[in-house]
């Protein structure tokens, strides 16, 4: 059993009982052809479909499907995910992120975000300057930066501390 959720509104249960795929209880009888490791043709309700796996998160369990030229960002959870959020432990395996220090000593040449911002995993914070590369510098997590004791045009040192979150 699966609950998936289809770009943070629609609500999906899947499940296989036998050869019967079963979504929100009710059997789908889709015929789907894996045409390579990314892309799929399915016919349901004499409906042809193409869908293309865009990007893959295989640690949060979320991929981004494009379905005839429609992107759909897709979360899924399987029965122990959903276990652990009933139990509230969820969140004990996410990492606890407090500051991000220099990966590497280099230039400061741009910082891309201000105090008091929210930022998303991913997200730019900087660019670093090393080795005459520029590197941009992601956000870890989801974090409020709540310090940046950086400056473009600043030299900093491997392992020194450049954002509080």
């Amino acid at each position: 059993m699966y609950k998936v959720k289809v770009n943070s509104k629609h609500d999906f249960e899947i499940d296989r009982k036998g050869d019967t795929l079963l979504v929100n209880e009710s059997p789908v009888n889709a015929n789907i052809k894996q045409l390579n490791d990314l892309l799929y043709h399915v016919i349901n309700e004499n409906g042809s479909y193409n869908a293309e796996v865009v990007s893959y998160d295989s640690e949060a369990k979320t991929a981004e499907i494009k379905v005839n030229n429609n992107i759909y960002k897709v979360a899924a959870k399987d029965q122990f995910d959903v276990l652990l959020d009933k139990m509230g432990l969820s969140n004990l395996m996410t990492a606890k992120v407090s500051d991000i220090k220099a990966p590497m000593p280099g230039l400061v040449l741009k910082v891309l975000v201000e105090e008091g911002a929210e930022v998303k995993k991913g997200d730019n914070l900087f660019v670093l300057e090393a080795m005459k590369m520029e590197n941009i510098i992601k956000a870890p997590a989801d974090v409020t930066i709540k310090s940046i004791k950086i400056k473009p045009s600043d030299k900093v040192e491997k392992g020194q501390i450049l954002m509080i979150f």
